[in-house]
């Protein structure tokens, strides 16, 4: 079980970035919004969500790019995670977004009177995901694969103060790390 302690600066926020899991190029009649996922795809978000679940991660939030593959992804996680379908969050600015929309958009979070939303869960696109990343956690990847998921701790209190540099890593992991 995980103590949560409260007080000032005690109250960290916790962000899940994760990419979008392989999607199929197979229908050339398919705009880039429309690609579903392939075959692989939808066995790793499973997998991947099922590693989350494995270390008792639950989402207050799931923020997703709507395009078909994040959607998709988002919704494979949130059903191996338990999350409730209906309240998953889609913003069409994650959509291709770059590391400024990005954080613009997590800015925009709203933070709950009761402070309960600590753990959000965002689904979107390269490169703009790992450019995030890298600013916002001061870290160097070269790449978030599909379906790879980053976990940070935000020092911050509220969504509002989120700022590139705030961040730390928690875990970086992705399906080829290893196999189940």
């Amino acid at each position: 079980p995980f103590i949560k302690l409260r007080g000032k600066n005690q109250d960290m926020k916790t962000l899940y970035i994760i990419r979008h899991a392989k999607s199929s190029w197979d229908n050339p009649d398919l705009s880039d919004f429309e690609r579903p996922l392939n075959s692989r795809g939808k066995k790793n978000a499973p997998r991947m969500a099922k590693r989350l679940k494995e270390k008792r991660i639950v989402p207050d939030v799931m923020l997703t790019s709507p395009a078909e593959r994040a959607l998709a992804t988002c919704q494979e996680f949130a059903r191996v995670l338990n999350f409730d379908e209906n309240k998953i969050k889609t913003d069409r600015r994650l959509y291709h977004a770059d590391e400024d929309q990005i954080l613009t958009v997590i800015r925009e979070l709203k933070d709950s009177p009761r402070d309960s939303e600590e753990v959000v869960m965002l689904f979107g696109h390269n490169p703009g995901l790992t450019e995030f990343v890298n600013s916002l956690l001061k870290e160097e990847l070269e790449n978030i694969p599909t379906c790879g998921i980053v976990a940070a701790s935000l020092n911050i209190d509220r969504w509002k103060d989120t700022r590139f540099g705030c961040g730390e890593l928690k875990f970086f992991d992705y399906p080829k790390r290893s196999e189940d």
